[in-house]
């Protein structure tokens, strides 16, 4: 028996649908215009740590309008966003291929970071929080970024990486939250849901 509908999710990530449903929280999808592209523009002088947050929350900002204006419902809206983070610099989601290899050589043999930031809305308030999670990549050869350039994998995913599909074998170890490097950080996310009063399991 599926969950009653308790949260829009402001996301068409079909991973974070199915870490929701792994926590058997009942939601629904609520899909938003792209504003600047998949990737919002970062602000000058705004580091990394700020960019990811700044959008999640404006990702969940414009859900609740979204729920407003279109008469749905009301239910908190939940949003994410998720950023590959090497030094100063943010991978977002390569545009093509050729963005994807160049992606690929950037983390090739680093010690990488990988943020995703949460932010939840409902009423008059947005409840934030943010998972961190080191990751590490072996070495990467060139064969090694064809191949998996050849697959879909890439071209959706922040940093042109999937850590749950193939490019698991790229990764070393990891210290931080593994479903935080899919996209939805789950110990994360149950403690921003119990803002809103949902207590999970």
């Amino acid at each position: 028996m599926a969950p009653m509908i308790a949260i829009y999710l402001a996301s068409r990530s079909p991973r974070r649908h199915e870490l929701l449903n792994q926590m058997r929280v009942g939601h629904e999808v609520l899909v938003l215009p792209a504003v600047a592209g998949d990737d919002e523009p970062r602000l000058h002088d705004e580091s990394p740590a700020d960019y990811v947050s700044r959008t999640a929350r404006e990702k969940a900002e414009r859900g609740l309008m979204a729920v407003y204006k279109r008469g749905l419902a009301p239910r908190p809206v939940l949003a994410a966003d998720t950023a590959v983070v090497l030094g100063d610099h943010v991978l977002g989601k390569p545009a093509d291929r050729q963005e994807a290899e160049a992606m690929l050589r950037q983390l090739s043999g680093t010690r990488h970071e990988v943020r995703t930031a949460l932010a939840l809305a409902w009423k008059e308030s947005i409840h934030e929080d943010v998972s961190v999670t080191a990751v590490e990549f072996r070495e990467l050869s060139e064969r090694d970024i064809q191949r998996y350039c050849d697959t879909n994998e890439p071209y959706d995913k922040a940093g042109a990486y999937g850590i749950q599909g193939l490019a698991g074998i790229f990764v070393r170890r990891i210290e931080g939250s593994f479903t935080g490097v899919m996209g939805l950080p789950l110990f994360e996310t149950a403690r921003l849901l119990a803002h809103v009063g949902m207590q999970l399991p």
